[in-house]
């Protein structure tokens, strides 16, 4: 009975060692051709969009951000540009009268361009419009959507260099609550992704929450964090940051700040001496972005002066453009100070953050593809 037993068992083994190869095979075979007809499988670990690959890697290579930045940069900013596409329809094939200036000057004003920008603006384009002969709305917004673009032809140039016996200092100043620390990662996150050795410094020593969020930032780009304790003076440690960047060999400081409301007189005197000190050797401040809300509007024009007279701004990082209706406060910006929007927050990723493209800016407004 026992041996009958056996015999069966072994039997059995037999059939299923000679099964398992012809098993394999077909499933292999059937995998490929889901593969090949177009059937999604689950992402394994370390495939693109995995839980692995989140925790590895939590950002895309550049030329990755470059694939995946679309929806684009037109679906981004649908809430500007369905406000001025909404005034379109009363302009476009109508022939040019008086009522089309006052639609073109409202059309300006309420997507935020401001009065001063939007006054010298329909002043050049009835200009062109007498010059070239312009016969209907349809040219006359191609005429200005072309003079808008021109307005925005300025050097958006992020300096990262500086000499060789001197750590490049990117400063980052503004009012509170619009983003810094935030934007701070992103552009390590940037940098890191392009082979840059980062340390940043956590300057705003009167939040302690703002330290530890740069310090998770940190941690996920991979950049150095030099932070001083609560209270501490902050421009002592954004001058510690320097000195140890340049004794570590890295290639640019990212300073945090205290945010700071743009009227308070010792606080903006207090930020001057931070950015006087961040540029003694071995630090050189080449930025000094200032870092506005686009849905504060005007606001952030009144922001960009004060902190431009005590800092010197070379920049803007324009946060929540996706979020705003109010996209015209980069002309007001630039109009009024000059100062160049070098990059825009699209939305809340670490590849979010990019940089500011006046051409394909100004075709979105307008709806165009």
């Amino acid at each position: 009975m026992n041996t009958s037993l056996l015999i069966l068992l072994f039997a059995i083994t037999m059939v299923c060692l000679a099964v398992i190869p012809w098993a394999h095979r077909a499933w292999v075979t059937r995998k490929s051709s889901r593969v090949d007809s177009g059937v999604n499988e689950p992402p394994k670990a370390g495939q693109l969009g995995s839980p692995a690959e989140t925790l590895v890697k939590p950002d895309p290579a550049p030329s990755e951000k470059v694939q995946t930045s679309s929806p684009s940069f037109r679906d981004r900013i649908s809430k500007a540009r369905g406000l001025i596409s909404d005034r379109l329809g009363a302009i476009r094939g109508a022939s040019i009268s008086e009522s089309t200036w006052e639609e073109v000057e409202e059309l300006l004003i309420s997507a935020d361009v401001g009065i001063s920008a939007t006054t010298d603006a329909v002043d050049r384009l009835r200009v062109t419009a007498s010059e070239e002969k312009l016969a209907d709305g349809t040219e006359l917004i191609q005429a200005l959507k072309t003079q808008m673009k021109g307005d925005l032809d300025n050097d958006r140039k992020l300096l990262t260099k500086s000499s060789a016996e001197t750590i490049p200092v990117w400063l980052f100043v503004g009012v509170n609550g619009v983003g810094k620390t935030t934007s701070i990662g992103k552009v390590a996150q940037r940098l890191a992704d392009e082979g840059s050795m980062v340390l940043m410094a956590a300057g705003d020593t009167f939040r302690a929450a703002a330290t530890e969020q740069l310090e998770q930032w940190a941690q996920r780009t991979g950049a150095d964090l030099v932070r001083g304790s609560d209270g501490a003076d902050p421009s002592s440690v954004i001058y510690d940051a320097a000195e140890a960047a340049f004794a570590r060999g890295a290639d640019i400081v990212l300073a945090d700040t205290a945010g700071r409301l743009q009227n308070k007189i010792n606080l903006m005197e207090e930020l001057a001496k931070v950015r006087r000190v961040a540029d003694k050797n071995p630090g050189n401040v080449v930025e000094v972005l200032l870092v506005i809300d686009a849905t504060t509007g005007q606001n952030g024009l009144s922001q960009a002066k004060q902190f431009t007279e005590a800092v010197g701004v070379t920049g803007v990082v324009l946060t929540k453009l996706d979020g705003s209706a109010k996209g015209g406060i980069v002309f007001a910006v630039e109009h009024e100070l000059g100062l160049p929007v070098k990059l825009v927050g699209l939305g809340e990723e670490a590849g979010d953050l990019v940089d500011f493209d006046p051409e394909l800016f100004v075709d979105a407004l307008f709806g165009d593809d």
